[in-house]
Parts: C-alpha cells; structure tokens; sequence
C-alpha cells in the first residue's frame, strides 16, 4: 500500500448500487474483502437493476486486470478510468487491493460465517497490518456502520452519488421578488407581442436565474413573470398565462393556487421538452400532467399519444406473473391515473352512455407501459408522462430520457418523501438529480409543489399526523 493515502473498504452494498465507485476516491487506495466478490458473483444472475451493477462490476475489475498485466493481482492494480467512463476526478490514481489472507471473523465474540462480520474481520486485518495508514468502511448499511463503531472502525456512507449536499438547497423553480423589484431595474424595457407582455432586464449580483424559471411579486403591484432566456447579463421576462379564471383552463381543469399555474405554463409551453414536478401527496402533479397532455393530444393534435409508465417497486423486477399484456400487467400499478381520468372525464352532457364513449376514445390515446422493456425505445411526438421518479437511480432516469425522440415531451413527477428503493436518498434519488442537472437547460423546466388541493381532510392530516 502506498503511503499518505487513505484506504477505503468498499461493502457490496456500494458496488452494486453505483459501479462506478470504483474509481471515485481519486488518488486514493480502494480495497474489496473477498466476500465482497462472492456476494457480486451470487447477484450476477437476474435481470434486475442489481444484477446488471453486479455484472458491470465483475466487468470493470477484469478491465482492470487485462489492462495491468504486468502486475500480479497481489500488489494492486491501478485505477485508470475505462475507456468511455467520463468521470471528474484527479490525474493521479490508487490502486485497487483484494483481500488475500483469511481473517477470523469469530474474533470478539463475533459470529462466523456472517457476512457483515467477514467485512469486519479483514477490516481489522488490514489496518493491523498498515497502522500509519486510515482505513475506513463505505457502507450503505446504516447497522453495518453501527457494529463497525462498536469495534473503533472508521465507516462512512458512500456519499458520491449525491446530486447536492443538503436536499433544501434544491433548485425550486419559483422565486418571490423582493418589494422594490421596479425600483432596482428603473432601466428594463418592455413590449408586448402576439398578446404577451415582455420584460428585459439586467440581471442583478442576487439574480442568478434560470430559463423558464417562474418569479412571482406578492401585494398591491402582484405579477406573475417566466423567464424566458437568460444571456449576456441580462434575462428576457414575460407574463404567464392566467389557468386560474374559468374561462382559461386546460381540458376543464383549472390551477387552484400560484405553483398550479406555473406548472400550467410550463406543461402547455411546447418550447419546453422536459418538465419535472415536484411535490407532496395531493399537490396535483399527476392530474396537472395529464390534463395538460389530453389538451395537447386531443386538441392541439401537437403529439400522438400519452405514454404513461411508472417506478414499480421493485424497479426492474420481472412483471411476468402478472396476467394479461404489458398494458394489463401495469394496471395494478396504475391507480393514479385511473383516479384522475375520472376527474377529467366527466361530460357535462350525454349520462353514462357519454362518459363511456369518452372513456373509449381516451384509453385509445392513453398507453401504459412497463420501465422494464424501456430500452431501444425511441418515443416520436409522445407525451411522456413518468409518475413516482423518485424511486429511480440516476442510471435508470438516464435511461428513459434518452427514449426522447423529435417531438417528444418527457414529464416526471414525484415526491421525494415517498421513496421506497433501498438505498436511495432525497439526495441521491433520480429524480433529484433530474432536476439539478436540468436546471440550466433552456428547453427545461422545474416546479415544486408546496400547497396541497385534495381536501380539507387531507390537508389538516398532512399537518398534523
């Protein structure tokens, strides 16, 4: 080992949740325990998310070994990138280390054979046999990290993967001016076009905005402005659209509060190719997205169709037992939709024998599909609606906005308090990456919903349970 480095111990737990961690401890040491690799060989197997990481991982360290040739596997082998892994890290590079010596895992009254314990075991091994040299356990497993302290080891939680390091610092896509907005920007020049009034502005030291990025002025001079682009140290603001007024909504849904419009604006905007809606239960992501996709099917004839799909928890498990086609296998899954078409499809006129027939012609536009058979796909003028990202790692949401094709708009929804996949985090979640990495993009646009709308009921129980 080489001295002034620390050596990080890697737990399966890391590996196959982000293959990549492999090389993203930059110039230091990574060691794996050999039943690390046995745990990677007995998950290979599978279709699942999981099983590819595992595969992707025994792939890396062979990569490792063709490349290195001229080193037995005993004194280390160098972390050089593979050819194709884009990554920001250091010139200099570790080495990757295997256990070689058997450890006693029943040392301190610990029990043999228990994985968690084989993991210990070499860890105490291999800092007794470096002691100038820090050693520390990444583990995703909060109880593996507990029993770790106990026996005075160093362990941490693999924290590379986070898309920011305090999920409040999240971008909101919503901003309040403050009081004296007009007054700072005496020189903004104004104009109206094709029945929409524009702002140009300088941009101030505080004003660090984003394209469709919604700002709102409270009080006497209230007024709801986009921002529509931002260059050269200024940002070109316009007046958005009023969906509150009866006589303005979006196949007979109106917005009930300021996000609600904004994310209107932002749905029915056609600049926009990808729009990420945030929120708690209730806030009206689901039945916003699909209304907004019904008047842009239907009316406008801008896409095909609405393409509807789902995180399934587990994301990735085989559907297969389920009876019927793809479409009939992810109906259990799709009780959201069915709950908000029945919102939006109830005629005013026609009884029964109305409300059917709109069924029919909806459900001939509406398609569910699994995120299993995702990939290959390429979605054309499809309005893309995917509910509960948040279940999503990055490498899965990457997948599914890659099936963009021209004339495709991707909608995610979500509530980041709702996550169910192991070992993911507000911070680490698909969708939260989602939104940071997207926040710069002009063709993009990001609201999270703070107010809920479901009822009197549901709102006083959100508050107080």
């Amino acid at each position: 080992m080489t001295r002034g480095k620390r050596i990080y111990v890697l737990d399966t737990n890391v590996l196959m949740h982000d293959p990549t961690s492999l090389f993203r401890f930059e110039e230091h040491d990574v060691f794996i325990p050999m039943v690390v690799l046995e745990e990677l060989d007995a998950a290979k197997k599978g279709q699942s998310e999981v099983s590819r990481n595992a595969r992707q991982v025994s792939r890396f360290i062979n990569e490792l070994i063709e490349q290195d040739r001229t080193r037995r596997i005993d004194q280390g082998l160098d972390l050089r990138l593979p050819q194709g892994l884009r990554l920001d890290r250091s010139a200099e590079v570790g080495r990757l280390h295997f256990q070689t010596k058997v450890a006693d895992a029943a040392a301190n009254g610990r029990k043999r054979g228990v994985p968690d314990n084989l993991i210990l075991a070499s860890v105490i091994a291999l800092r007794d046999a470096h002691p100038d040299v820090p050693v520390v356990l990444v583990t995703k497993d909060i109880n593996l990290r507990i029993k770790a302290s106990i026996f005075d080891i160093a362990a941490e939680d693999y924290e590379n993967d986070r898309a920011l390091d305090d999920f409040s610092l999240l971008y909101a896509g919503h901003n309040e001016l403050p009081a004296d907005f007009w007054d700072r920007h005496p020189e903004l020049r104004s104009w109206s076009e094709r029945g929409h009034t524009f702002y140009e502005v300088a941009l101030g030291k505080d004003e660090d905005w984003h394209a469709h990025q919604f700002l709102y002025l409270p009080g006497e001079n209230e007024i709801e402005l986009r921002v529509l682009r931002v260059a050269n140290g200024k940002a070109t603001l316009q007046i958005v659209d009023d969906y509150r007024s009866g006589s303005h909504t979006v196949w007979g849904i109106s917005a009930r509060n300021r996000e609600q419009n904004f994310a209107l604006n932002a749905l029915m905007d056609p600049e926009v190719d990808f729009v990420t809606l945030l929120g708690t239960a209730g806030t009206g992501k689901t039945l916003l997205a699909l209304a907004a996709g019904l008047a842009q099917v239907m009316d406008q004839q801008r896409y095909r169709e609405i393409i509807m799909t789902r995180a399934t928890v587990s994301v990735g498990e085989d559907i297969g037992f389920l009876p019927g086609t793809e479409e009939e296998k992810m109906t259990p899954w799709m009780g959201a939709l069915t709950d908000n078409l029945e919102v939006l499809t109830s005629p005013q006129e026609g009884g029964a024998w109305g409300r059917a027939a709109t069924n029919d012609l909806l459900a001939s536009r509406i398609k569910i599909r699994s995120m299993n058979f995702m990939r290959g796909r390429t979605f054309l003028n499809r309005y893309v609606i995917i509910d509960e990202a948040q279940n999503l790692t990055p490498k899965q949401m990457k997948t599914l906005i890659t099936r963009a094709g021209p004339g495709c708009k991707m909608v995610c929804l979500g509530n980041v308090e709702q996550i169910d996949t192991p070992y993911l985090t507000e911070t680490t979640s698909g969708l939260t990456y989602a939104v940071d990495r997207f926040k710069n993009w002009e063709h993009s646009a990001h609201l999270t919903l703070r107010r809920g709308e479901r009822s009197r009921l549901a709102d006083f129980a959100s508050e107080v349970l």
